[in-house]
């Protein structure tokens, strides 16, 4: 379980340490708006691209061999990152951390299923999911000290001696673990997912920027949606190879809709660690060190809820706990959504506890409900799908809330009285405005480039506080209400999937 914690906490550090150096790579890359999104986008682009087939795979090959593989991509991809000299290059060294952690988090998560009995498995998943939350807190502090003192890349280089540690603990500790390897690999699901996933999600990456109708938005949007659907279509009539969309799995309303409560939450909760940094930048003034701080209350509220979600599943029905969580976070967005630009710091960090301690609740519930339902055989190819979700929604979150700050932002900015020189890099992003304000030594134009970005952001906050609305209530009608402790098995179909997961396994010390 520590070996398995390791590998997800290299995940949690890197999401966490890339939001608080956007503001200065932004500066010293002179990167745009769209390329600090595609900083974020390139990650999740290729880990939602790869996670179905990631997942499957490691059921087949061998859990801990990919890990052990991804550790090492995901090591070189740091390394890259670190040295990276331009925009493009940060880009695509990032979406080389984004195939490693595609690996990394569904062989993560099946652990919980593969490792532990049903009674244990929920704390195994809160086990793994404040390894990730862990990183929140240690990678904006420690990104923080680092850029106060080097250069923005020594903030990817925290991630090279979490890797050679979890290389080592996964290497001694973990057991070889394998899922069904009697029939052959399904290689056009394989090939046809990836690029579905891959098509789609550009195109709602690049449609927010390019316009919905431009050919290169259209064009793989359309097409990776006909792939999806092909893709389907090939796996539901899919007899003779391991499939990599696994009906059985997707037909347990328990997984189903557990799925979909984490998707819905992500989808929150991507955008709003896209806003929060440049705020504290941008309106608060806060330098690298600051803005790491300054996420600590979010953070927290993730941490004590994830606890204290895991105690009262025993006493509270998962829909009531994953519909309150959704509820908890539409209050405190909501309640960000009326920041000012005078607004205290003691506000933001209610707010943002808020909505920490509600995501935590609606993640685990409804993540915890739908891990319980995998077999053991599945447990990776499960878990991918799941996080697929995950991913997916996350890259919509970006997508369609950054654009929203974007549009809002450029259009109160229009709106400001600035000379022609500075007017491109005023419009481009908050922080290249505030730096022309400060060049031109204009404290007016200062607080119109703040109060923009603060409308900009009330919007995208108002947007997720109705998308958490919508979550509530999807938890509410459509999860189930009881703690599916075999996940609606008989015993003797229990003890065949335990013995022939133990038959499965390369460790005679395992059995």
């Amino acid at each position: 379980m520590g070996a398995t914690a390791l590998t997800v906490l290299v995940v949690g550090l890197d999401m966490t340490v890339l939001n608080v150096a956007l503001p200065t790579i932004a500066v010293d890359l002179q990167a745009s708006s769209s390329q600090l999104q595609w900083f974020v986008d390139a990650y999740t682009l290729v880990m939602s691209a790869m996670l179905l087939p990631a997942g499957m795979l490691g059921d087949r090959y061998g859990r801990k061999r990919l890990a052990l593989a991804s550790l090492v991509v995901f090591g070189a991809g740091s390394l890259w990152c670190a040295y990276a000299g331009s925009a493009a290059g940060l880009i695509a060294a990032r979406a080389v951390l984004g195939l490693g952690s595609a690996v990394l988090i569904p062989l993560a998560m099946s652990a919980a299923v593969v490792l532990f009995e049903p009674e244990e498995r929920p704390r195994a998943v809160m086990v793994l999911g404040l390894s990730t939350m862990v990183g929140l807190p240690i990678g904006p502090i420690m990104a923080g000290v680092m850029l106060e003192h080097f250069w923005w890349g020594s903030v990817f280089l925290v991630n090279v001696p979490v890797v050679a540690f979890a290389l080592a603990a996964v290497a001694l500790c973990m057991p070889e673990t394998r899922g069904e390897r009697d029939r052959p690999i399904d290689w056009v699901g394989v090939v046809a997912s990836g690029l579905g996933l891959l098509g789609v999600t550009y195109g709602v990456i690049e449609g927010p920027e390019r316009g919905w109708a431009d050919p290169l938005t259209l064009a793989p949007l359309v097409g990776g949606a006909a792939v999806l659907v092909a893709f389907l279509v090939w796996e539901r009539r899919q007899r003779h190879a391991v499939p990599v969309f696994d009906y059985a799995v997707w037909a347990d309303p328990t997984f189903r809709w557990g799925a979909v409560g984490a998707t819905v939450a992500s989808l929150t909760m991507f955008g709003l660690m896209f806003v929060t940094p440049q705020y504290f930048r941008a309106v608060l003034g806060s330098d690298a060190l600051g803005t790491g701080l300054r996420t600590l209350p979010m953070v927290a509220g993730l941490l004590v809820s994830m606890r204290g979600s895991m105690l009262l599943l025993r006493r509270v029905r998962p829909r009531t706990l994953a519909s309150a969580g959704f509820a908890l976070t539409t209050v405190g967005l909501a309640l960000g959504a009326t920041t000012g630009v005078g607004s205290s710091l003691a506000r933001c960090a209610v707010w943002t506890a808020l909505v920490g301690l509600g995501f935590g609740a609606a993640l685990f519930s409804a993540q915890n409900q739908a891990l319980m339902t995998l077999p053991r055989q599945r447990a990776a190819s499960g878990s991918a799908l799941m996080q697929a979700m995950r991913q997916g929604g996350s890259v919509l979150g970006i997508a369609v809330l950054g654009a929203i700050l974007n549009a809002a932002y450029r259009s109160r900015v229009g709106e400001l009285s600035v000379p022609d020189g500075a007017r491109a890099a005023v419009a481009d992003s908050p922080q290249g405005g505030i730096t022309m304000a400060e060049r031109l030594g204009d404290p007016g134009l200062t607080h119109g480039v703040q109060a923009a970005f603060v409308h900009g952001m009330d919007g995208t906050l108002w947007v997720s506080a109705a998308v958490a609305v919508l979550g509530a209530l999807a938890m509410w009608w459509r999860l189930p209400g009881d703690v599916p402790v075999t996940a609606s098995r008989t015993p003797a179909e229990d003890a065949a999937e335990s013995d022939h997961a133990v038959a499965a396994t390369d460790s005679p010390t395992r059995v």
